[in-house]
């Protein structure tokens, strides 16, 4: 994170300009991109524990390691903590769980193909320290308190304040990790179809990417116990954000929306003063008790956008957050789930259909129910087994539409096929490793860490 420069740094001098923000993302069909993002955990090989910041085996190791294949490093403070090249940046989460924010492409094939350098990159480095990184929604063996800590201001803040909102805070920032995409929108108009179809889906990305039915070495009665996760961090900036759905629904109504999440801090020169719970309407009346007499700037904002996190998130862009991490093929198949459904007209179209009378308790239903159930939760007539295949129809379609083609000649539709397999079998990753728990691996989840390691 740098310090605001330019227009960035102008004070904020109406609520309009916080619209006018949001707005600015919308762009033409020919220039939406595609931007995935994922964690994963890292661990030592001799006895699988968590990786330190410190030391031979540490983060810390593996960023400069990383620095040295041609990745400019970034500093806060004189530690090593993120990674940026070609519009791509490689970070860390509060317990150093390991992110890649993939730079903007324009197809899945441009995307898969960076997710698989990226691993490669990190396998490179990870294989000459003696570690190793594996892709799961939630730590499978260690306890909240063997977790480190990164040294990073942003989360000291956020560190000391998620026990005064929930209970499940601490282990979302230490113990969670997930699969998301970026995906663009043209106008308001369209930015609010997306929202709307990808927000009543997301209970259908947590089914199909289920893939943390562990705590502690033992099985934890969830398959996406990260998703279950959220239900108890902070209900402030967590959710289904029912108003996506009222008529009136816009630009400006999120700006509200952001405006009564609590904050958490302000960065300046070098920075984070802990503004935890005050409110960012009194910053942009110069009333904020951390920082009395100033107001906030565009930078301030894209902060704090970055603040709230509801299942589908709004930026200059949409993000989806509802899945779990996994190994590397899920890495290719959550963009193609999303682009195939929201970047077609004729498959978006099909999708809200697919959703559109849900109701709000049905909405609600499927979010709390299916990180315990996953696909056999029951829905209507059927079950959510029945809702994901036609949504992978959906989105089949709409990537046969797009008509990307790889240098074999596939299109985009190759990316789906290990979530088809998943419905075909009507077994989800969770359900697979709890299969081989009770089975060959007679109740020890250290082979996790071996058999699905990157």
């Amino acid at each position: 994170m740098s310090s605001p420069s330019g227009d960035a740094a102008a004070p904020i001098e109406s609520r309009q300009q916080l619209v006018e923000y949001l707005a600015s993302g919308g762009k033409p069909k020919h220039a939406w991109r595609i931007g995935t993002e994922h964690e994963k955990f890292g661990f030592r090989l001799s006895d699988l524990r968590p990786l330190a910041y410190e030391g031979p085996q540490g983060i810390r190791a593996v960023l400069q390691g990383l620095a040295a294949q041609g990745w400019q490093p970034v500093e806060e403070k004189g530690n090593l903590i993120a990674l940026l090249k070609d519009k791509a940046s490689v970070t860390l989460e509060p317990a150093g769980q390991l992110e890649l924010s993939g730079a903007p492409l324009e197809n899945l094939h441009q995307t898969c193909c960076e997710s698989a350098a990226h691993l490669r990159e990190v396998k490179t480095v990870s294989d000459a320290l003696g570690i190793g990184f594996i892709g799961l929604g939630f730590q499978p063996k260690w306890a909240r308190e063997d977790m480190p800590w990164m040294p990073k201001g942003r989360y000291k803040i956020m560190r000391d304040y998620m026990p005064k909102v929930g209970k499940l805070g601490l282990d979302m920032m230490t113990r969670t990790c997930t699969v998301q995409v970026n995906l663009d929108f043209a106008d308001e108009a369209d930015m609010v179809k997306k929202f709307r179809t990808s927000l009543a889906l997301q209970p259908i990305a947590t089914a199909l990417f289920a893939n943390s039915p562990f705590t502690e070495g033992k099985p934890n009665d969830y398959l996406s116990y990260r998703s279950h996760i959220w239900t108890d961090t902070d209900a402030d900036r967590t959710g289904m954000l029912d108003f996506v759905f009222e008529d009136d629904f816009s630009f400006e109504r999120y700006v509200d929306y952001m405006l009564d999440v609590p904050m958490y801090f302000v960065y300046r020169d070098g920075q984070y003063l802990d503004a935890s719970g005050q409110s960012f309407r009194d910053f942009m009346a110069g009333r904020l008790p951390v920082y009395p007499g100033h107001q906030p700037t565009m930078s301030d904002w894209a902060d704090h956008l970055t603040t709230a996190f509801p299942e589908v998130r709004l930026k200059k862009y949409l993000e989806m957050r509802g899945a779990d991490a996994g190994p590397w093929n899920s890495l290719c198949a959550l963009p193609a789930f999303w682009t195939g459904l929201l970047y077609d007209q004729t498959a978006l179209d099909a999708a809200w259909d697919l959703v559109k009378d849900f109701s709000m308790a049905e909405r609600h239903a499927l979010r709390d129910g299916v990180p315990k159930h996953a696909m056999k939760l029951p829905f209507r007539q059927g079950s959510v087994r029945d809702l994901t295949r036609e949504a992978l129809r959906i989105a089949a379609e709409g990537l046969r539409r797009r008509a990307y083609l790889n240098g074999n000649g596939a299109d985009e539709r190759i990316y789906l096929e290990p979530l088809i397999e998943i419905v075909e079998a009507n077994e989800t990753a969770a359900e697979r490793k709890l299969a081989l728990y009770h089975g060959d691996w007679a109740g020890s989840v250290d082979p996790l860490f071996s058999e699905f390691a990157y």
